[in-house]
């Protein structure tokens, strides 16, 4: 028992001298860690000005964030999209534009009422302020969206007032306006379809009207602009001879000038003969130009990379084109017809009538 417990005592002491004599050897090391961490902590503090300043400023630069807001600002500052744009839109170029419009329906109203003179003079304001509104906003950079887009408004709602009217009036062949009217409809009704089929999902409302989103490109032929100079020069022509048919135009300054050109021109019958004429030619190039928009692929551009798939809806637009212009030509073809007989019975009825008068 006591042998026992003297080497219990004995173990003890052996255990607390091991011990004491390894916390001797670890005591420094404990010192040295502790001064270092004291050391490491005041740099620290010292230098965390620093760094709030320095490398958190360059961790902000090169972060992906700042970049982005970075290049926003300077999209914003160079195309300066910081406010909405507003255009002037009250300047002369547009005023003469919208005068314009406002004329149309009045000239129509002129000439449905046989007033030549006064539609004729209307007309020739509407040609004059056509040339000046585009000649002031190019000399002055006036130019802005809404006239861009009401100038060739005006332009196409006068001449189909004109077309519309002057036949109602008799001045114009029924079949002819047929042909000049056809086409232009034709020529929308495949718009419609060029722009819906060539527009990029989502086909909405929206972005069908927003023409900020391109998707087809529209190159009038050089048969077509020829075409509409010669149904200017028709309508022109045509309001000019409706003159001679006015007493107030008679009788005016002008009268004594109005009837040595028609002397010039063989008379009543050559100035008939003149009108047939150019209406010809004008049916021609009417009826060439509208079809030319049925086999030329050049004439609609469709956007996009789909080749395929732009080929199809080039066809289809093609032959919109074609039933609906087509059509129009076999209305135009009927009217004639039909007016050539109605005018064959009438001068078979006045032959009839001369001979029973002899």
């Amino acid at each position: 028992m006591k042998v026992g417990l003297v080497a219990a005592q004995s173990s003890v002491l052996s255990h607390t001298q091991t011990h004491t004599h390894t916390h001797t050897h670890i005591a420094p090391f404990l010192k040295a860690f502790s001064l270092l961490s004291c050391l490491l902590i005041i740099t620290l503090l010292h230098l965390r000005p620093k760094i709030n300043s320095t490398t958190l400023t360059i961790i902000r630069q090169h972060s992906p964030t700042s970049t982005s807001a970075k290049l926003t600002t300077t999209l914003k500052s160079t195309l300066k999209l910081d406010k909405p744009r507003h255009e002037q839109i009250y300047n002369l170029p547009n005023i003469l534009t919208f005068s314009r419009l406002i004329a149309t329906p009045v000239v129509g109203y002129l000439i449905v009422h046989n007033h030549h003179l006064y539609a004729f003079s209307l007309f020739v304001y509407a040609a004059f302020s056509d040339l000046l509104d585009g000649w002031i906003a190019r000399r002055w950079n006036l130019q802005t969206v809404i006239g861009s887009v009401v100038d060739p408004m005006a332009d196409k709602l006068l001449m189909t007032t004109l077309v519309t009217c002057l036949a109602v009036n008799g001045s114009l062949p029924m079949p002819l306006a047929a042909l000049i009217l056809g086409r232009d409809v034709s020529l929308a009704m495949s718009a419609f379809y060029y722009r819906y089929a060539s527009l990029p999902a989502p086909k909405t409302m929206a972005r069908y009207w927003d023409f900020s989103l391109p998707s087809a490109e529209v190159h009038p032929t050089t048969i077509s602009k020829f075409n509409t100079f010669l149904q200017l020069s028709l309508l022109g022509t045509l309001l000019c001879t409706n003159l001679l048919h006015d007493p107030s135009a008679i009788t005016s300054a002008a009268g004594g000038l109005l009837m040595s050109i028609q002397d010039f021109l063989g008379g009543e019958e050559g100035v008939k003969t003149m009108i047939q004429g150019i209406s010809g030619i004008v049916a021609s190039t009417t009826i060439y130009s509208g079809l030319e928009y049925t086999w030329s692929k050049k004439a609609v551009v469709i956007l996009g990379g789909d080749e395929a798939l732009k080929k199809k809806q080039g066809f289809r637009g093609r032959m919109i084109m074609a039933s609906g212009f087509g059509s129009f030509i076999a209305l135009a073809a009927y009217l004639w017809f039909n007016g050539e007989a109605e005018k064959g019975i009438k001068e078979e009825a006045n032959e009839k009538l001369r001979i029973k008068s002899i």
